[in-house]
């Protein structure tokens, strides 16, 4: 299930190699410091200007996520902001308007997905964008720009969880913690199409959804705890933390002996190394990496149906706030986006 545009796209999209000179000013949503999602507003700042191999894209669409909020609320990476106004997220979709040099094989006019090197950069809640030409890769063509900008962060940390920290493999027992939220959705699917034998928390409501994405067993952590229904798990990808009804913790008691834990949320459980090795198991933090090699394959998956990406609201930019406010309620079904402009 998937969102798709009612409308056919308002503008023409320029023909790859076609380089399009860009205005000058563009808008944006910013925060002029740290607090409440009524913080974010529009903004008129100048169009950045790419150096050395990064591209200048015209950005569709841009994904929320909770780092996002997290950052904009004074906590996450709000430290390594430089200046304000600033301009918040990390995921896009759009269109190449300047490649680093001709031959670049991401020429003016390619619709491209990726992320943003936040802080150290502009985020992605404005018309354009700079980025580093190895954080992309080539928009999956069975996705709109929309669904596409939901995929880049969450499906990346998702990959990292599972496939290169997790090692996922037919038969492996594998417990993920917020099945349905926007990381957990892709780490549900690519676990099982490794062939793991996943169990999933999540509410009632999604555990029809969660089977659909490939979970065997699906736990309401609203009714049942799950350290009464399940054991001798290998891996668990906690993407709750320990700072909520105790999870990390209880976690640790239905891993295997020598089984490995993940922490996901930043800072939610910062005696969880101590606490694992008492419980004789391994376990691990993680963070993100923007490989566009990463994500080329996940964008083949997503080509091929054997990954979705679930949209669960779009928001104009100028309802940035609005986001905010409506991801920071909780109980999001995969992802939040910002339509920024017409594709």
């Amino acid at each position: 299930m998937r969102f798709r545009p009612l409308q056919p796209a308002s503008a023409p999209q320029p023909t790859a190699g076609a380089a399009v000179d860009p205005p000058t000013r563009m808008r944006a949503a910013v925060i002029d410091g740290t607090g409440s999602p009524d913080l974010l507003r529009a903004a008129s700042l100048g169009v950045p200007a790419p150096v050395m191999d990064e591209l200048l894209v015209r950005v569709v669409a841009a994904g929320v996520n909770p780092i996002d909020a997290k950052t904009r609320g004074g906590a996450g990476l709000s430290a390594a902001i430089r200046d304000f106004p600033a301009t918040l997220g990390f995921d896009f979709s759009g269109i190449v308007v300047k490649s680093p040099y001709e031959s670049h094989p991401l020429t003016p006019g390619t619709p491209v997905y990726g992320m943003l090197a936040f802080p150290r950069s502009a985020g992605s809640y404005a018309e354009y964008a700079v980025v580093p030409s190895q954080s992309v890769a080539r928009k999956p063509v069975a996705l709109s720009h929309v669904e596409a900008a939901g995929v880049p962060l969450a499906a990346l940390t998702a990959w990292g969880l599972v496939v290169e920290t997790a090692h996922a493999h037919e038969g492996q027992r594998v417990l993920i913690h917020a099945g349905s939220g926007g990381v957990g959705h892709f780490a549900v699917q690519f676990a099982a199409y490794f062939g793991a034998h996943v169990t999933a928390t999540g509410s009632a409501r999604n555990a029809s959804w969660l089977r659909e994405l490939g979970a065997s067993v699906v736990i309401d952590y609203t009714t049942t705890r799950f350290e009464d229904v399940i054991a001798d798990v290998d891996v668990v990808i906690d993407l709750v933390g320990n700072a909520r009804a105790s999870t990390g913790e209880r976690s640790l008691t239905v891993l295997r002996p020598g089984g490995l834990y993940i922490v996901v949320p930043t800072g939610s459980w910062p005696g969880y190394a101590a606490a694992t090795h008492a419980a004789g198991v391994r376990a691990t933090s993680f963070k993100v990496t923007p490989d566009g090699n990463a994500l080329a394959t996940i964008g083949r998956l997503l080509d091929s149906g054997a990954v979705q990406v679930y949209i669960d609201r779009v928001f104009d930019l100028n309802d940035a706030a609005a986001a905010h406010a409506e991801l920071e309620r909780g109980h999001t079904r995969g992802k939040i986006v910002l339509r920024v402009s017409d594709d």
